[in-house]
């Protein structure tokens, strides 16, 4: 599948990294280890970090055979660029209880780590019985505490769109995950 700018016509994905097909057979993986970790007598709460975690949180929630909560939070670091600010903007917070919870933060990838040494003590204030982390992606650039429990793929420095990945709002919808073309050459 070729994107190109419909105003001017030039590629702007430079190459695939991961194919949906390397995505699906991952999240299927990642649902058994979640599957697995998760004591039967703890409710499961999956809660996506939107905008770019949706394709991920829907897919892994179905990969998991045992119910689960699903609920969001919206905070925002890039503003737009292909940097993190390093100011994390907070537009929603989940609503559902999570005390005494096994929850899992799902995200779509973890680059300066920012966000989410921002809203760690947040989520751990609410006393989850046990609290990890899902990325997709993880760059590596950052470490967490606690460390990032479910790692989909190792990603690489360049800056990544597709698959709920965006660029001011844009290709989140592919299927796939690429790199995004900074330039016309």
């Amino acid at each position: 599948m070729t994107i190109t700018d419909p105003r001017t016509g030039s590629h702007v994905i430079d190459r695939i990294v991961f194919s949906a097909d390397e995505i699906e057979a991952r999240i299927a993986e990642l649902g058994r280890e979640i599957t697995d970790a998760v004591p039967a007598d703890l409710d499961l709460v999956l809660i996506g970090m939107l905008k770019g975690s949706l394709p991920f949180l829907a897919d892994l929630a179905r990969a998991i055979p045992r119910p689960v909560r699903v609920d969001f939070m919206v905070a925002a670091s890039y503003h737009a660029g292909t940097v993190s600010s390093g100011e994390v903007t907070l537009k929603y917070e989940p609503d559902t209880p999570l005390e005494g919870r096994f929850v899992v933060i799902v995200e779509d990838i973890i680059d300066s780590g920012t966000t989410l040494t921002r809203l760690l003590p947040m989520f751990e204030a609410r006393k989850p019985a046990q609290l990890e982390v899902c990325a997709l992606l993880h760059k590596r650039l950052a470490t967490l505490d606690p460390p990032v429990k479910w790692v989909g793929f190792d990603a690489p420095s360049e800056f990544l769109v597709g698959y709920g990945l965006d660029y001011a709002e844009q290709f989140r919808n592919l299927p796939y995950i690429g790199v995004l073309r900074t330039d016309d050459g």
